[in-house]
Parts: C-alpha cells; structure tokens; sequence
C-alpha cells in the first residue's frame, strides 16, 4: 500500500466495516422467510453448506487480491493480473463489479428511503390501526407519491455519501464503529420484544423445523445462492476494502466473523419479526410486504407497538445504510485513483446514482406501465425496478462472481494466496481446489437453477 494512504485504523473497523456490507435490508427478511418457506433446517444445513463452500473461499481470494493490489478493484485486479503475467484485461471484472454496485444502489437507495418515509410517518400519524386494507392503503399511497419517495431516497443518498465523503478511517469506518453497536442493540431489542409479546413457538417451528416436503432440489440450490448474493461477494466489493487493510490485519479472522455475524444477525432477524406476525395469524410469506403492510398490521395489535414499528424501521434504515456505503466506496473509489477529490467523487456518483433511482421511483407510478424487458420472455410485465434487480441479481452479479472465481483459481500464484492468508501447504491446496472447481460450478447451477427447474 501506498505510504500515507487512507486505510483502517485496526482489524475491528474492518471487521465492522465488512459486516455493516454484508448486513442489508435483504438479511432482515429474506433469510428467515426463505429458510421458513424451504424446508426449515434443510434450507440452514444447505446455507451453510453455501458459506463454507461458496462465500468464505471466494471472500478470502478477494481480500487477497484487495490487499496485494491496495488499490480500488479495477487497479487491484490489473496489478495482480500483471504480476501473474496474465492480461490486464482481467481488470475488466472490477468494472463490472462497480457497474454492478452502481446499478443496484440507484434502486437500493429508493428502498432505503421506504424505512425513512415509515419511520416519519408513524411517527406523525401512528400506525393503521388492525385494518388490513388500511396497512395496505398506507403502502399504496406512499408508492403513489413520487415526490415523497423522491425526497427520502435524496435524504437516504445524503446520508450515503456524507459518510464516504470523510473517507475509510473518518468516515467509513467511524460510521460503522456507530452503526453497528446501534444495529445490534436495535435488533436483539426487538427480537426480546417479538419472544415476550409474540409465538416463540411457532416461530422456532417455522425456522427450524425440519419439513422434507417443502424441501426441494430447487430449495437446496436457492440455500446455496443465499449467502453468496446476501453477503455480497462476487462483485469486488470485498476486494476494494481490503485494499485499506494493513499487514497486521489476518484477513481469515475478517473472513470467519463476517460471516458469523451476518449469519447470526439473520437469525436474530427473524425473531424480531416472525414471534409477532404468528401471534397475529398474519402471513409470513409475503416479501417485502412482510415489511411495510404486514408488519405495521401486527404491530398496532400489541403494546407500545408505535415505538416498536419507528425502532423497526430504524434497524432497517441502519442495515441499508451500513450496506450503502460500501457500493458507494466500489464506484468512488476508482474515481478517486483517477485524480477526483474524494468529495467530488462522492458528490457526482451520488448525484448520478440518485436520478439514476428515480426512474425507479417513477416505475411504481407515473411510469408503472412502462416495460422495458417486454421482448424478453418472462419478463414482458416487469417495471423498471423488477428489470434492474434481475439484470444485477440474475445476469451481473453471478458473472462477475464467476470470472472472480476464475480468476482466483486459475491465474493467482499459490504464492500470493499463501502470503495475503498465511495458509499453510494442506489449506491452499484445498481453497484452490474450491476455488477452481466447486465454486465456479456452484455459482453456475444457482444462477441456472431459476432457468432449469
């Protein structure tokens, strides 16, 4: 790394820092609804069994390539290209990797500003009420107001970019020194409020009861895919922050506990939300409704359930944004190696990303009948949104984890492997093996399953 460089200032801002990434709105609900609609401990057996064979060793070779690059994921990945004796066109996967992470924020931000929009609205108008066609008339009006959704998507991006404007140890890091603890604190309080007030029971059957018969082939592969798309390996993402990671940092420790904790806050998720949805005989198969129509339903049913929706939707604003900053990072990062101040950096992604996302915003309303994937089949009746979040979900991300992948596996010398992980002989055989055979061919049957099955 170069001498002076901003970087972190120890191994517990970086792991905060990769945590805060993986830990988005998505590990709040998609976790535990996926795991209950799946088969329950099948679907957590094959989770695992994704993060021990998908995520940790393609999150390992990315901090790998990070560090020994130390630079944004573009300039990393041509420099280790190079070293290796291997095309420089390599670099093009941390192009890909910040177009992906340009993409997704521009439409992640306006789901950012939903938490801030629910949050301020219950708080001036309390909830709905027990009226399950008036909590859904409160979602409908706010995605039939384009002004409204525009501003809090603004306020969402402001945020943003505050932080990665102050940079990697005062900004960055610092947030993620605040945003974490608060997080943590948010969510193993509602999850105490959601066991005593709500069906503990009901809920462990749901997420650890072991149902063979919603169990499938088509289940297993989404359990692998979980974690690799959640925890947000495969885009480079990991490989720009460890590019800020010194030597006395042993980036197989970030590794485990970034897991772990992403895991374990997942878990923590769905007591916070499923105790209370079950006391209520409400469904919890319902998505994102789960969040804006089915909670606040079940919440106005219970005791000082007003405080508990603002605490909700501040934990779902905290997760978003601690996620947030480090997409932001991917695209400011090369700009700023380019000679941009990281402010003007920071201030042109932010501002792009922001009219970027409200061609999202208008997808739920004014432009709702525009379809831009109509000559794509299965896809002729997506919106704007829908088609964004499959191009980056299901073509993008699953491209650049691939070449990522391969590019670990096949073209990394055992040497840098051995030095960035301090890997004995026996363990880098293994991770080689993983990462040239088993993970690129897991990452291509998950990507497929949706097409196959």
């Amino acid at each position: 790394m170069t001498a002076g460089r901003d970087s972190w200032t120890g191994r517990v801002g970086f792991i905060l820092a990769t945590i805060g990434s993986a830990v988005g709105i998505g590990s709040i609900w998609k976790f535990p609804y996926e795991v209950g609609s799946n088969g329950g401990a099948g679907f957590v057996l094959f989770y695992l069994l994704g993060l021990v064979l998908i995520v940790v060793p393609l999150m390992l070779a990315e901090f790998a390539i990070g560090r020994r690059g130390g630079a944004d994921a573009i300039r990393s990945l041509e420099l280790v290209a190079r070293a290796s004796d291997a095309s420089p066109l390599w670099a093009g996967l941390g192009l890909l990797g910040a177009a992906t992470g340009f993409l997704v924020l521009s439409f992640y931000s306006v789901i950012g500003g939903w938490t801030i929009c629910y949050a301020v609205d219950t708080l001036r108008f309390g909830l709905p009420g027990g009226d399950p066609h008036a909590s859904q008339a409160r979602f409908d009006a706010l995605l039939a107001e384009p002004a409204w959704m525009a501003t809090c998507h603004a306020v969402f991006m402001v945020m943003t970019g505050a932080i990665v404007a102050r940079g990697i140890a005062r900004g960055i890091e610092a947030a993620c020194k605040v945003l974490m603890p608060v997080l943590m604190v948010l969510i193993v309080g509602l999850a105490a409020y959601s066991v005593i007030e709500g069906d503990l029971g009901a809920t462990l059957r749901f997420l650890f009861g072991l149902r063979l018969d919603t169990f499938t082939s088509r289940a297993a592969l989404e359990a692998l895919g979980l974690g690799f798309f959640s925890i947000g390996v495969g885009f480079a993402l990991m490989t720009t922050y460890a590019a800020y990671a010194g030597r006395d940092i042993d980036l197989r420790e970030v590794a485990l506990v970034t897991v772990v904790g992403d895991t374990a806050i997942s878990l923590l998720s769905g007591f916070a939300v499923f105790p209370i949805v079950f006391a209520n005989g409400l469904d919890p198969s319902s998505g994102p409704g789960l969040i804006f129509v089915t909670l606040p339903l079940a919440f106005s049913r219970m005791p000082a359930g007003v405080l508990a929706a603002i605490g909700f939707y501040l934990l779902l604003l905290v997760a978003a944004l601690a996620s947030a900053i480090s997409m932001l990072e991917l695209v400011v990062a090369p700009l700023a190696r380019k000679g941009w101040s990281r402010g003007s950096a920071t201030m042109l992604s932010s501002l792009t990303m922001w009219a970027l996302g409200l061609v999202t915003v208008l997808s739920f309303n004014v432009w709702s009948d525009w379809h831009p994937l109509a000559a794509v089949p299965g896809l002729g009746h997506a919106n704007w949104f829908e088609a964004i979040d499959h191009l980056t979900s299901n073509v993008m991300l699953p491209l650049g984890g691939f070449g990522l992948t391969l590019f670990a596996g096949w073209i990394t010398p055992n040497r840098l492997l051995r030095e960035e992980l301090g890997l004995e002989r026996e363990a880098l055989a293994v991770l080689r093996v993983l990462l040239r055979y088993v993970v690129p061919l897991a990452i291509l049957a998950v990507a497929l399953a949706p097409y196959l099955t």
